[in-house]
């Protein structure tokens, strides 16, 4: 036969035994209480003591929770710590790259100011002769025919065979124009050849474009054929087209029958170029000046 599934207490001494140390234990308490109630009444000064002595041995254990608590928040504190660091450092590298990405920015407005400044210098050197500026807006890459596209047109007084130079030296000559942008082709061109003269010594050669991005330069004297590397050369103003003394480009190698050369500036580095009237225009122009200016008899003569 099972059991009753609600035995009394009675039936089993263990429960009989821990009922017991219960009512004793609450008899205690409350005989302690009342007595340390009458004590703190009747006696404060050394329920005082009492209670200085009851700190003085909880105060171990007290320090013993207080260091597990503070070891508890000081996890917690240390992994939001760690955390923040985190956040923070992701933070940091955004910010250094957008400073990267700033300094880029302002190193190209510098390269490009420092440009603006060459030619604004040119401009006024060259005062009447320059035509317009404008932006260099696309040029070939790839294809045999090296051309590239200028922002200033015909209504901005850009006319064929005009030359176009850059900061830096020489582009090439305008072949074709419409109202707001003109068609320029490239010292590369295998079509543009130009008397050239070497600095310092002035030795006179043709150059003519390869096609590839490079020059070949010609001596006029085959027989004198002294390129050295580095050696720079310029227009040198003969046939009345490039003004004198623009430069041109650095020889790379010697050949042959001369040097192979690379134009000094180019339409990938040339942003802002200017378009300047013909050199035998401008001669022309000078001359007519200089006649007007003397007195009527000697012009005459």
């Amino acid at each position: 036969m099972a059991p009753p599934r609600h035995r009394r207490p009675g039936f089993s001494r263990r429960a009989q035994y821990s009922l017991f140390v219960t009512y004793v234990l609450a008899i205690a308490g409350a005989i302690v209480a009342g007595v340390l109630l009458l004590i703190s009444i009747a006696d404060p000064t050394g329920f005082a003591a009492l209670r200085a002595g009851a700190a003085e041995v909880t105060a171990p254990v007290a320090r013993g929770f207080h260091a597990i608590r503070r070891s508890i928040a000081g996890i917690g504190e240390n992994t939001s710590a760690y955390l923040d660091a985190a956040s923070q450092n992701a933070a940091l590298k955004r910010q250094v790259a957008a400073n990267q990405t700033k300094l880029i920015q302002a190193d190209a407005l510098r390269v490009e100011n420092r440009e603006l400044k060459i030619l604004l210098n040119l401009q006024q050197e060259e005062a009447g002769n320059v035509v317009a500026i404008g932006n260099l807006v696309s040029s070939t890459a790839s294809s045999s025919r090296r051309i590239a596209i200028l922002s200033v047109g015909s209504s901005d007084g850009v006319a064929v065979g005009y030359p176009v130079r850059a900061a830096r030296g020489l582009i090439g000559r305008v072949i074709e124009t419409s109202p707001t942008t003109a068609k320029i082709l490239l010292l590369s061109d295998a079509e543009n050849v130009i008397p050239v003269i070497r600095v310092p010594d002035g030795l006179p050669a043709l150059a003519s474009g390869l096609g590839d991005g490079t020059i070949m330069i010609r001596p006029v004297d085959l027989g004198v054929n002294n390129f050295k590397r580095g050696q720079i050369v310029t227009t040198s103003g003969s046939g009345g087209l490039y003004p004198p003394n623009i430069p041109f480009a650095t020889i790379v190698r010697k050949t042959n029958d001369g040097a192979l050369a690379r134009p000094i500036a180019s339409p990938a580095s040339s942003e802002h170029v200017m378009v300047l009237r013909p050199y035998q225009q401008a001669a022309k122009q000078v001359l007519d000046t200089a006649l007007e200016a003397l007195p009527k008899s000697e012009s005459a003569e």
